[in-house]
């Protein structure tokens, strides 16, 4: 059994596999928006073009799916197959939903980003760090001067020999080293904080030490050597080391001005950099979301879609006859009762017609058994009547069964042949006719058939200047002249022997096949309505000699060929016959065959093509 399957068409990934993807990919944007910003605030510069490269690979790439699925999708849409107005509304849906979501955000981020960087340019920060870098040059020279006040004014050796004496405000500490005879420095005095301590003299040199951090942090050094100070020796052999203090934070307070110093430089930078970083931003972390939730949407509207299309599609099947058809719904599908329940219809009609078509053949043999019998019965009347004509003259006056003779024998075998006639189109309307596949030149079999015509009846035209002499369809030749010579008989009878009777041809399309479309247009009396609509039913007939089978033997020859017979009549203007031939394909697609069927009730007025034809030439 024939079967539909419900799956996403041109889908790469499917919608939970997108959600996935969209998952791992907002983490990976966590985590390297973290990286980001850490190095872009650290160096104050966009990334480097192959990190650009790196960062922009993955939205690329969602690009490309992006536009084969967009592409996919107005194909449909362009092509107006079936289904595709619907995907379309319900996109545009989707659209609008994320667009009223993301809005309201995207405005208000955008005003703060705005204001903030307006609030960001109108900070003068240069300013602010070059006035906290002169103030800690003034309290460093304060210091400075007060420790030159204390080296002038103070006497050290004083304080020196007692290490418990509170030394004058600002001094931390006076500590003395000996140069003793191996060369080592000792310590010879100390007194003061312990936390000035040192294990040596930091300088030999008479004067202020070069601060070393963290060896003096918080402290300024002075180097007094003894021997200088006693006007002797000018060897050092005894040094005074004196520590000021500065207080715990000046030094934190100075590096952590020139820290900041250095990070308001890289703000600096950044002002100039901050529309590329932005764009930067948002290209990288941003867009991928927005392409992967435009591709999640075109996908999600193709598995939405998809069932109902496929249902729109079994439903036209079922309606042109093809009640073969089953669709196979998808586990955890939404719409799977629906589509059970089509599919229980469909076999309940396929069961149905079946009945219906066991019943309607009954119907036909059985008609067709009384009409035959009928038929049979018809010439067996004056049959009988002529036998019992001349046995009964044999009998009464045998000297004069001459007179009577040859008149009964003739009607006798009139009759018979014409039993023979019925039998002959019985049996061709009723058995197996199989599809010719040898090509027939149209004009040169219509041009042998209506030659014996031409001669016949002299009142009669025939017009075959519209007749293509390179057209060429698959049938049985003798079968094509058959159906010529019925619709030419027919013809010549609805004219009374006069008039025109015109032949050509023309090239249609419908769908995907090409056709051959034959018409025979006669100028006689036309066919009624209702008699129109009998004119393909076996032995119906309006002539007084006619067998009712020439109709529905050209159109069993044309159907089993592949093709389709219908007519245009108005009553008192004439009658044409259209035949269309395949020209591409031997065989009929079933819903041209259903066609055909449909085409046998003739109508009045102007000719309108079948349903499905898109081009005539």
């Amino acid at each position: 059994m024939k079967t539909v399957k419900i799956r996403p068409r041109y889908s790469v990934v499917s919608v939970r596999g997108l959600i996935i993807i969209y998952l791992l990919l907002c983490i990976l944007t966590v985590l390297f928006s973290r990286s980001f910003f850490s190095d872009t605030l650290r160096d104050g510069q966009v990334p480097e073009p192959l990190n650009l490269i790196v960062f922009f690979t993955i939205p690329a790439v969602l690009l490309v799916f992006l536009a084969v699925s967009a592409l996919n999708l107005f194909g449909d849409i362009i092509a107006w197959r079936t289904g595709s107005k619907f995907k379309a509304r319900l996109l545009a849906y989707f659209i609008v939903i994320v667009v009223f979501a993301a809005a309201p955000v995207t405005l208000v981020t955008g005003l703060s980003i705005s204001e903030i960087i307006r609030f960001w340019r109108s900070i003068d920060t240069g300013a602010a760090i070059e006035a906290s870098r002169r103030f800690a040059v003034d309290v460093y020279s304060f210091h400075i001067e007060n420790f030159e006040t204390l080296l002038k004014n103070t006497d050290f050796e004083f304080y020196a020999g007692r290490p418990g004496t509170e030394l004058p405000r600002g001094l931390a500490a006076i500590q003395d080293f000996t140069l003793s005879q191996n060369g080592d420095w000792e310590e010879t005095g100390f007194t003061g904080k312990k936390d000035c301590r040192l294990p040596g003299p930091p300088s030999l040199q008479q004067g202020y030490v070069t601060r070393e951090l963290p060896r003096d942090l918080g402290f300024v050094r002075y180097v007094i050597s003894a021997a200088e100070a006693a006007g002797g020796d000018l060897r050092p052999r005894r040094i005074r080391l004196l520590s000021y203090e500065l207080g715990e934070d000046f030094d934190r307070g100075t590096a952590a001005i020139e820290n900041e110093n250095a990070r308001f430089e890289i703000i600096n930078a950044l002002r100039d950099n901050l529309i590329p970083l932005v764009v930067f931003y948002y290209g990288v972390f941003f867009f991928p979301t927005l392409l992967m939730t435009m591709i999640i949407a075109i996908s999600f509207t193709r598995r939405v879609t998809q069932p109902i299309v496929e249902l729109t599609e079994a439903t036209r099947r079922v309606a042109e006859g093809d009640f073969s058809i089953q669709i196979l719904a998808r586990r955890g599908d939404e719409l799977g009762l629906l589509i059970r329940s089509f599919n229980a219809m469909v076999q309940d009609l396929e069961k149905s017609r079946a009945a219906l078509v066991k019943a309607e053949k009954i119907s036909i043999w059985q008609n067709m058994a009384q009409q035959l019998a009928h038929e049979i019965k018809n010439p067996l009347t004056p049959i009988k009547l002529s036998a019992e004509r001349v046995l009964r003259r044999w009998r009464n006056e045998p000297e004069r069964i001459g007179e009577i003779l040859e008149s009964s024998m003739l009607a006798i075998i009139q009759e018979t042949e014409g039993l023979s006639t019925l039998l002959t189109e019985f049996r061709t309307l009723s058995k197996p006719m199989e599809p010719s596949q040898s090509w027939t030149m149209l004009k040169e079999t219509a041009e042998e058939c209506i030659t014996p015509y031409r001669s016949s009846y002299p009142g009669v035209q025939f017009d075959t200047e519209h007749l293509a002499g390179d057209i060429s369809v698959k049938i049985d030749k003798h079968r094509l002249s058959q159906v010529l010579a019925n619709l030419v008989i027919n013809a010549i009878d609805a004219m009374g022997g006069r008039g025109i009777i015109e032949m050509r041809t023309d090239l249609v399309k419908k769908r995907e096949s090409r056709y051959c479309r034959l018409s025979v247009r006669d100028t006689g009396k036309g066919i009624g309505k209702q008699e129109g609509s009998l004119i393909f039913t076996p032995y119906f007939t309006t002539k007084d000699t006619g067998t009712g089978l020439g109709l529905p033997i050209v159109e069993r020859i044309v159907n089993d060929h592949g093709g389709v017979i219908w007519f245009n009549s108005a009553e008192g203007m004439g009658t044409t016959f259209f035949i269309d031939l395949p020209i591409d394909e031997p065989g009929l697609p079933a819903e041209s065959a259903v066609r055909g069927g449909g085409a046998r009730t003739g109508t009045q007025g102007g000719y309108r093509p079948p349903a499905g034809e898109t081009e005539r030439t």
